[in-house]
């Protein structure tokens, strides 16, 4: 005849629990450091396009991008826009890189390379002629740090439209420099297309300060800011992708929100 077992008293039965949780907390934590560990041990990529990440974590960035541009992205996924009213007065700034000062406008002209090898050369007052659009929407940048802002320009849908570079709109990227070519940023297609995308000229219904890109930058709401190229100087299309700035510092080179 069994005996009976012997019941636990309070005091085991919470020693017990105790002792089952912290195991499996040991354990989480053993398996976290050893991932961890893994990861910080892992190769780093090849530097090219991108650059300074570990293979591993790349490889996550690019399933990452494909996701959202197969699975979610479309002209439909509009961001959410603001009344001018709740734009910000003062608009924040992180970087000058490529943008130092001012550049008056009569000395720039935009440079876009065409498929054939012609090389557009297109004036500030040449872009004010087509359609402005203005948005009012929530700048996000990687740091963390948000700001509702207001700003104006040219569609670049319409941009392509009037300049007639339907052919060269089919390629998978567009890449977009700054004058001194300090600053660098590829774009997939699919977001310079966007609806929400514009060739900006304007804050707050006035013309671009130096800090913020004068006289034209990119606002491209779909994405986070260090993709916000300042202070446009040349366009070109391509069917790979550009060198990216951030890219090459190990940042994804999707940046897509």
């Amino acid at each position: 005849m069994k005996k009976p077992k012997k019941e636990l008293t309070v005091d085991q039965k919470i020693k017990r629990r105790n002792f089952i949780s912290f195991t499996i907390f040991g354990a989480f934590a053993a398996g976290t450091y050893a991932g961890w560990k893994w990861l910080y041990n892992s190769p780093e990529e090849i530097t090219g396009i991108t650059g300074g990440a570990h293979k591993p974590l790349r490889k996550a960035l690019n399933k990452t991008e494909l996701f959202f541009r197969r699975l979610t992205f479309s002209e439909n996924h509009l961001v959410k826009t603001y009344p001018k009213s709740m734009a910000a007065k003062v608009v924040r700034h992180n970087s000058d890189i490529g943008s130092e000062g001012k550049l008056p406008p009569e000395q720039w002209k935009l440079q876009v390379t065409k498929n054939s090898g012609a090389i557009l050369q297109i004036s500030l007052e040449e872009l004010k002629t087509l359609p402005k659009t203005e948005i009012v929407f929530d700048f996000k940048c990687v740091e963390g740090w948000d700001q509702v802002s207001h700003w104006g320009g040219v569609k670049f849908a319409d941009f392509i439209d009037h300049y007639k570079l339907h052919e060269e709109a089919k390629l998978e990227y567009v890449g977009l420099e700054t004058p001194d070519k300090q600053y660098y940023v590829g774009i997939d297609m699919p977001s310079a297309i966007h609806p929400q995308t514009l060739l900006a000229y304007e804050l707050n219904d006035q013309p671009l300060p130096g800090k913020h890109g004068q006289p034209l930058r990119l606002i491209i709401p779909v994405k986070y800011g260090i993709k916000n190229l300042k202070r446009i100087g040349s366009i070109n299309f391509s069917k790979t992708r550009p060198h990216d700035y951030w890219a090459e510092q190990g940042y994804d080179y999707y940046s897509g929100l």
